[in-house]
């Protein structure tokens, strides 16, 4: 007599024989379509079971289930090679765990050490009592490779200056236990946040996210994640690498003219516009300021123009797109002959404060320079204190010869009216002019030398001498 357990196995063979030749699934399992897997690490397959509603009456949850992983085909009775793991065993072809609940329906696996030769696709097959199915529709494909892929990075939206952006950089994860660790390169400062996520297939895999505002300095410049794979002793790296694509109005807007010198009137002058944007500019517009106040005078890149007289002055461009627009620099267009009303104004202005602090000079030398009765005073060159109003000479007696004057000083003669009384000895000559006064004597013509003693004083004078000649009767 047949075994129990034999009569069983016969009948849940037969079962899946008839299910599969009437196209109906006994067992409806759920894995992810592919797994890339590196050589040395362990991999994961997340795996879930359903049985069919009309055959669910069979299945027990509180019977013990077992696993079985076939290799390459599902038939498990006639290609038995193929098996690579059963739970119901110690010891298997693949080393291997079931860390998925079995009477919860979660038949998730984990392969060790994984090598080249695991690079198949694999089937699920549940062994209970009374219950034994394979799905023969579903499969995973496990391929191993020697090197990592590559993470993947996205972009949350547009990158555009002066707004913040979050940049995401994702790696698989198919050994949970040793997942990768996400390493940014950018050109700004930043703070990562790395966590262990979950995909809609169950597979495992790490994020990084990085937030920063971008500026157009930013812009085309590179950027790079790197996931670093602990596989054994050693590591293993895979990197991708994007260009930053940033948003910005114009920048660095200048204008250029050519010629660059001054011009002749009738002449053809260029005057060009360039500037840095993204998206490129849409429009250039060109200004010249008139009376202090920009008027637009042009549009496009380049402004070509014959000159005229009114051309002359400073002009400046500005670039638009979509995001904002730049101004250029100011350019001078100067027409050779022509006086710029800045320059002349300068000169103008100088020339006036000029002019008018050499008439306050004047007046004021003049004013100094004569006395309250209209004799002319002589400053005291060798710094001895002379009263106010007096003149200083030198008086000679009748007879003797006056000091010739200065070979480098030319000598004048100078005509005054001088009235005389009497001459005596040491009376000086304005003692003798009150006195001829009040006696109401004739006044005589006087011949006297007077020698200059600075270019700067000829007002101010010494009289060294003073001689004179005079024919009146009588004896003085």
């Amino acid at each position: 007599m047949a075994c129990p357990e034999n009569m069983f196995f016969l009948i849940g063979l037969f079962m899946s024989g008839v299910l599969a030749c009437f196209g109906q699934r006994g067992l409806i399992a759920t894995m992810p379509v592919r797994l890339d897997v590196l050589t040395g690490s362990c991999v994961q397959v997340p795996c879930a079971f359903e049985i069919p509603d009309k055959k669910d009456y069979t299945f027990n949850s509180t019977i013990l289930t077992f696993g079985v992983w076939i290799k390459e085909s599902p038939q498990f009775a006639q290609s038995p090679d193929n098996v690579v793991f059963n739970s119901s065993k110690k010891v298997n072809r693949y080393q291997g765990n079931i860390t998925g609940n079995m009477s919860q329906k979660n038949c998730t696996i984990v392969f060790f050490n994984v090598n080249c030769s695991y690079s198949d696709k694999y089937f699920f097959r549940i062994e209970s009592q009374p219950y034994r199915a394979t799905d023969i529709e579903k499969s995973v494909n496990i391929d191993v490779r020697d090197l990592p892929p590559s993470p993947i990075i996205t972009v949350s939206g547009e990158v555009k200056e002066g707004t913040p952006v979050s940049l995401n950089c994702s790696a698989v994860a198919p050994c949970p236990k040793h997942p990768p660790e996400l390493i940014w390169t950018l050109p700004t400062q930043f703070t990562p946040e790395n966590q262990l996520q979950e995909n809609p297939d169950q597979t495992k895999s790490v994020l990084s996210m990085v937030t920063f505002t971008p500026s157009y300095l930013h812009h085309e410049k590179n950027i790079t994640c790197t996931a670093v794979y602990p596989v054994g002793t050693s590591n293993k790296t895979a990197e991708h690498t994007m260009m930053l694509n940033v948003s910005f109005s114009p920048k660095d807007t200048s204008a250029s003219i050519s010629p660059a010198g001054p011009v002749l009137v009738g002449s053809c002058v260029n005057l060009t516009c360039s500037s840095t944007a993204n998206p490129p500019v849409t429009n250039f517009t060109w200004f010249q300021i008139s009376g202090g106040k920009p008027t637009q005078v042009a549009s496009g890149q380049s402004y070509t123009l014959n000159v005229t007289v009114g051309d002359g002055g400073l002009y400046y461009c500005e670039a638009r797109n979509g995001h904002g627009r730049g101004k250029s620099n100011e350019v001078q267009l100067a027409i050779k002959g022509q006086i710029e009303p800045v320059v002349f104004g300068v000169a103008a202005g100088t020339l006036g404060v000029f002019l008018l602090i050499s008439l306050v000079c004047l007046f004021g030398w003049r004013r100094n320079s004569r006395l309250p009765d209209g004799l002319e005073r002589t400053d005291n060159p060798q710094g001895q204190n002379s009263p106010v109003g007096t003149v200083c000479v030198n008086q000679t007696t009748a007879g003797e010869k006056p000091e010739e004057p200065a070979e480098d000083q030319p000598e004048e003669i100078h005509y005054g009216d001088i009235d005389f009384s009497k001459l005596r000895p040491k009376e000086t000559p304005a003692a003798a002019q009150d006195r001829n006064r009040v006696q109401g004597q004739e006044s005589e013509y006087a011949e006297v030398n007077v020698t200059r003693r600075g270019p700067q004083e000829p007002h101010l004078n010494y009289i060294d001498g003073l001689y004179a000649q005079v024919n009146k009767r009588g004896a003085f």
